[in-house]
């Protein structure tokens, strides 16, 4: 997946996550100075729970400071989720093709949203390859940053700072997977945030926290991803984390978005996946390996936001990050999703 695609994919979905403390690096060339070669990164503590190497009453200690650090992290992934930029806030995905395309409340347009906060016409989205115009229909009301619209060309989301148009509570903007444009809609009333219904989990164990081995990828790896809606990329991979558990060795690709970043992310599935947690599979995001080693901490694990709705564009978990294990850390089946997305 193209670098671009990454960074408004699946960092937007790692909004509602606990916000991470951002860092620059040069470039890649920094994080694969990182690691070592495979064949030096043995070691008594390699890939075993971060507890086992506790001693004495360093255990209980352990513990209690995963917990604490779990319950901040979990505290800051449900602000996030509940905010106005937040998931749940999703109330419609339309695909734009070239041309005119119509947007509003009456059945007579080509994109419809039966939402009392739009106008029957809100106006229409413009698509010319890859730029779009919104020509607001009169006394539609539309605004962006405060001033009402009459024609204006937007950004999309791989920007990073997109265009939003406003439609009393709804919030509207243009996004692009994989070549594709489309509109997404917020609703800051909605019914999914306003009945949110908490997230449940897997009780805290430092048991699924792992000093994991980093095995870079020299040159680094191209792994291709598909999303929910069956469109494919491709992801750059600097390498992949092995740990123990059960007697097996078990290893993850990482997906690194930008050369600057701090932190890897994961997409896996695993034995739960269907059963106690979300059928898709779950996303993890690790910090960038030290002396070839990095923390693989489960108990993180969390639900794509495709788990709570329909409307986002979530990433697959790739063929080789389908554990046969049961990761029994981390995030369950949300309560408030529709049956379909257990």
């Amino acid at each position: 997946m193209t670098r671009a695609y990454h960074r408004r994919a699946c960092r937007a979905h790692r909004a509602a996550r606990a916000p991470p403390l951002r860092a620059r690096l040069p470039a890649l060339g920094v994080l694969l100075a990182l690691g070592v070669p495979p064949a030096a990164l043995g070691g008594p503590a390699f890939g075993a729970p971060a507890a086992a190497t506790a001693q004495g009453g360093g255990e209980d200690a352990a513990l209690e400071a995963e917990r604490s650090g779990i319950r901040e992290w979990r505290l800051q992934r449900v602000d996030a989720l509940t905010s106005d930029s937040g998931w749940l806030t999703l109330a419609g995905l339309f695909w734009l093709k070239q041309g005119a395309n119509t947007f509003g409340r009456a059945a007579s347009n080509a994109l419809v949203l039966d939402n009392p906060a739009l106008a029957d016409t809100a106006g229409t989205f413009q698509v010319s390859g890859q730029q779009v115009r919104f020509d607001a229909a009169r006394a539609s009301g539309v605004t962006s940053a405060g001033r009402a619209v009459g024609s204006l060309e937007l950004l999309a989301d791989v920007t990073g700072k997109p265009t939003v148009l406003e439609s009393g509570t709804l919030r509207f903007f243009v996004i692009e997977r994989a070549g594709n444009l489309g509109v997404r809609v917020r609703d800051l009333n909605n019914p999914h945030r306003l009945g949110f219904k908490g997230l449940s989990y897997f009780p805290v164990s430092t048991d699924w926290v792992f000093n994991a081995r980093f095995e870079p990828y020299e040159p680094v790896r191209h792994i291709r991803i598909v999303n929910i809606l069956g469109m494919e990329e491709d992801m750059v991979s600097p390498g992949a984390v092995v740990f123990a558990r059960n007697g097996q060795l078990w290893r993850l690709d990482t997906v690194l978005e930008d050369p600057g970043d701090k932190e890897l992310f994961i997409m896996f599935a695993d034995a739960t996946s269907g059963h106690e947690t979300y059928g898709a599979g779950r996303f993890l995001v690790i910090p960038l390996p030290v002396a070839g080693h990095a923390r693989l901490d489960f108990n993180k694990a969390y639900n794509p936001p495709c788990a709570l709705n329909d409307f986002a564009t979530c990433p697959l978990p790739p063929p080789q990050n389908r554990l046969k294990l049961k990761v029994e850390a981390g995030e369950k089946v949300y309560a408030g999703a529709p049956p379909h997305h257990s």
